[in-house]
């Protein structure tokens, strides 16, 4: 079995962006930031969920002194990646947020490789609108996030789009995006 490592993660996650979320339109802001190379995309290292919480307080610091990095996604592919576990973990997340006096400026939104919305079985392809290469944590700037929107009609329409064009495409391809990704195949076929 080969190991892949944080470069490959990377890639395979900036592909999953690139291929998914901006190719449906999953995120009608992400392909501005994408392009103008305003996200960041980090590994983290962290086996334990304590460790990932000092990363994720990290990436806050981070994004606070830093205003040309938009948006951060911390991969955390060694950890929590149970689904349910990782769910779990959200709370303490939301907490950290509040903990650091950071509610309201940041949010922290869920990507997860079995990713599963409550009401849906395992299966149905509306869960691959959050379902991604790893486990990660997407950290947002809530002001830019309230801008987006302002600026985006009937934004209130994203998530039912969203769950239409996957169920249009279907689990059996948008699982081949996924896989594609994975094994860092750009020109995998839409």
């Amino acid at each position: 079995m080969s190991t892949v490592n944080d470069s490959e993660m990377i890639e395979a996650t900036r592909l999953w962006v690139e291929q998914v979320v901006v190719a449906f339109n999953l995120c009608p802001f992400a392909k501005r930031e994408l392009v103008k190379n305003r996200v960041r995309f980090v590994v983290s290292q962290a086996v334990d969920e304590a460790t990932l919480l000092d990363e994720l307080a990290h990436e806050l610091a981070l994004l606070n002194v830093d205003e040309s990095v938009e948006t951060t996604l911390l991969i955390h592919p060694r950890v929590l990646q149970d689904f349910y576990q990782y769910n779990d973990f959200l709370e303490l997340a939301d907490q950290l947020l509040v903990d650091m006096d950071l509610e309201g400026v940041y949010q922290v939104a869920s990507f997860h490789p079995e990713y599963q919305f409550g009401g849906t079985e395992p299966d149905d392809a509306e869960n691959y609108t959050n379902r991604s290469p790893y486990p990660m944590l997407h950290l947002l700037r809530e002001d830019s996030l309230s801008d987006a929107i302002d600026s985006y009609p009937e934004v209130d329409l994203i998530p039912e789009r969203n769950i239409e064009c996957m169920n249009e495409q279907g689990v059996e391809k948008m699982r081949a995006l996924l896989e594609a990704c994975l094994r860092n195949d750009s020109g995998a076929d839409r």
